[in-house]
């Protein structure tokens, strides 16, 4: 364990990073900014799918492959400042790609959209894995929740703030020119971001070591079969996790039915903010009292009901609330998986369950895929439904969960 002073400092370094991280996650946001720059590129219900699966499913499912190598490393602090710098390349790769390129090259546009979101989103992945680790081993046991929860609403007091800068950015001219400006301002904040992590102090080496990929999936098998808490785990990501992928189909569902343009996806980006500050707030206030299962059994019945919501609104000053129930759902989400890791992890295995829950997201990486094509084939409907029965199987997951904090 870490002492008090040096879990303080780390703590501080983090919440460092969480604050300029928020400022870029309004210039880059994959729930509304990332779609509705896609779909004004000429991307189809398709490549929306594609785009969700990469960001929201298929990084996290790398983590299985990262895993292995990064938990041969007993200090994780230079891998980690490797993948946030790979992250601000991406980010300015395209901005310069959108501002020159422009809508006479649209084909072109998309498939350099493409590569570097994958880039962005892999890289992610990787400085994932490094990023549990030190927090795990570099921030007290007793201070975690207190921790996420800041981190929150700390965060979500600079969203408000950063969203009308980014709205207004968006507003300031026509595509592609906005979104290019968004992204040159994201990456400028990530790197300032990256900041706090040149300040982390990891003084604890992790000591567990696995030799190849078979060794790590030896490793896995081992710990399904005496923790039966990773398979519950496993399968809760598998199910709740296709949540976080929703809100993309939302943003092409309001441009199918209401043609919405740039400035009304800032709107939608002030909506969001909005349920992530308020659900904050809450949590932070009753961080020592409420345990992770409430918030993920709430975190299922908003879900569901915000695609039912979806299919009966049709109004479009009513449909923007959604986007205040879907900041909810993402800052419940942001607040409690990498809490019940820990939990479900032990001290020293912290990297490598890290690289287990990239299992678990197999079929968050392919239902967007699956949502694409349904959208395409058969409208927005059946997408929902199928949405509604997945998240539902989640409840059963979670009461075998049973997390103790």
């Amino acid at each position: 364990m870490v002492t008090k002073i040096v879990s303080t400092h780390n703590f501080k370094s983090f919440l460092w990073h969480a604050v300029f991280l928020t400022f870029a996650q309004s210039f880059m946001d994959v729930d509304t900014v990332i779609p509705a720059m896609l779909i004004d590129s000429g991307g189809s219900s398709l490549h929306v799918g594609i785009m969700a699966a990469i960001m929201l499913g298929g990084s996290s499912f790398t983590q299985l492959f990262f895993a292995p190598y990064l938990s041969n490393k007993p200090y994780k602090k230079k891998f980690l400042l490797f993948g946030i710098n790979l992250r601000v390349l991406s980010l300015f790769a395209l901005g310069v790609i959108l501002f020159y390129l422009k809508a006479r090259h649209s084909g072109s546009v998309l498939w350099f959209i493409f590569l570097f979101i994958t880039i962005f989103s892999l890289s992610g992945a990787f400085a994932n894995i490094s990023y549990i680790d030190i927090l795990g081993k570099s921030i007290n046991q007793e201070r975690r929740k207190a921790f996420f929860s800041t981190r929150q609403i700390i965060a979500g007091v600079v969203a408000v703030v950063s969203v009308f800068f980014a709205k207004k950015v968006l507003s300031l001219s026509e595509y592609p020119v906005n979104y290019a400006f968004m992204f040159f301002i994201g990456g400028t904040l990530l790197l300032l971001a990256s900041g706090g992590f040149w300040a982390i102090k990891e003084e604890t080496a992790s000591v567990l070591k696995i030799k190849n990929a078979a060794g790590f999936l030896k490793v896995l098998k081992v710990e399904l079969k005496e923790n039966k808490r990773l398979a519950y785990f496993l399968g809760f990501i598998n199910t709740q996790g296709i949540a976080i992928s929703l809100m993309p189909f939302i943003v092409l569902y309001a441009k199918h039915s209401f043609n919405i343009q740039s400035d009304e996806t800032g709107v939608f980006l002030v909506h969001k903010i909005i349920g992530v500050v308020l659900v904050s707030a809450i949590v932070l206030i009753t961080s020592k009292k409420i345990k992770y299962n409430f918030l993920l059994y709430f975190n299922t019945i908003l879900s569901v009901t915000l695609a039912i919501a979806a299919i009966f609104i049709h109004d479009e000053h009513l449909f923007r609330y959604l986007f205040v129930a879907g900041g909810i759902v993402y800052s419940v989400y942001s607040i409690t998986m990498n809490g019940v890791l820990l939990e479900v992890s032990g001290q020293e295995n912290r990297a490598l369950y890290a690289g287990f829950a990239g299992a678990g997201n197999i079929l968050p990486a392919v239902f967007p895929l699956i949502g694409g094509w349904l959208i395409g084939q058969f409208g927005f409907k059946p997408f929902f439904l199928l949405f509604i029965i997945v998240v539902l199987t989640s409840l059963y997951f979670i009461k075998k969960i049973d997390c103790k904090k």
